[in-house]
Order: structure tokens, then sequence, then C-alpha cells
């Protein structure tokens, strides 16, 4: 069953055109389909729910901290739907290992998981509906102007996406797509 919609935009053109830098992932490829340890499992029999292992170089030498997301905006919603959002990673950091995403105690010392939209305070991966068109996911690994973003684990992702808005200096992007 496929709700035939149109193709949504990428969010990130929307955005303030802001710098780039690279982001790399042993796990992903960008514009492949994601494997199914990083899909949700509930909903997708054989999906592990593990966040994937990113890498990041090049980005502004006024970093302060990153926020890394995960963001699909094909879901059926006006306002797409967010799997993944951990704040405050201390600029000293460049990698975040594969489950990273499991809890706070398996991020850096002092960054932490914001609400997701599936409700927890983790990575939750791909789960489209079934039947569904392809959906991509969009991991952001957002250099940050602050030590600090501001919102703390209780703020929703609008939040700390309009907190971003205003202290993002560049931003680093990898697609990973999913189909059940």
């Amino acid at each position: 069953m496929s709700l035939n919609r149109p193709v949504t935009p990428n969010p990130y053109e929307l955005l303030p055109a802001v710098p780039s830098f690279s982001v790399t992932s042993s796990d992903l490829h960008d514009g492949a389909p994601m494997p199914k340890a990083h899909v949700y499992g509930p909903d997708s029999p054989g999906g592990d729910n593990r966040s994937p292992q990113l890498a990041w170089t090049g980005f502004p030498a006024g970093t302060q901290s990153f926020t890394v997301t995960c963001f699909d905006p094909d879901a059926p919603t006006p306002s797409g739907f967010w799997h993944w959002l951990a704040v405050d990673i201390p600029s000293s950091t460049t990698a975040l290992q594969t489950d990273a995403g499991r809890s706070d105690g398996s991020l850096p010392s002092g960054a932490f998981h914001a609400r997701n939209d599936f409700g927890d305070h983790a990575y939750d991966g791909a789960a489209p509906p079934p039947g569904d068109m392809v959906h991509r996911y969009f991991f952001v690994v957002h250099a940050v102007d602050l030590p600090k973003l501001g919102p703390d684990a209780s703020a929703s992702p609008a939040v700390i996406s309009f907190n971003l808005a205003f202290h993002t200096l560049a931003r680093a992007i990898l697609v990973a797509t999913f189909q059940h």
C-alpha cells in the first residue's frame, strides 16, 4: 500500500545556507539502503535498532560542540519524524561508535539525548509504514558555536532544531534510505 505522496524536499535546503564539512560511516553509505542493524526492531523483524558509526572532519575552527541528528522527512506526517538527537557532544569528539545512541551513558561525557519522536531519549532506527515509499534518513552532524546548545533532555525535537537554526556554523550530511 503506497500513500502516493510526492517526494518531500531536502529539509536542509530549506534552512539558511551554512558551510559543509565531511561525515563518513563504516555502517552506512550515502544514498544507499540502511542495513537492518540500524532499523527499528519492533517494526521490522531482524532490525537491531543500533545507531550507526559516524566520523567527521573539516568542521570550522570556531566549533564549540556538536549535535548529531537523524530525521526522516518522508514520514507520513506534516513534520517528518525525528529518530535521533544527540546534543552537546564536546568539540574534541570527532566520531561516535556503532550503538552510541543506545543511552546517554554511550555518549561522550557531557552529551545527552533529547527526546525523539518515538518518545525515547536514544536512537530509534528506520520504521516506515510497510509498503510505503522509500524513506530518506538524514544523519546530520551540526557544528555548534556554543559549548552547550541550551535546551535540556526534556526539549522536543522542534526546540532542538530551532536552537540549531541560530547556532549551526556548518553541517555534514549523510543520507541513508529504507523501505519495508
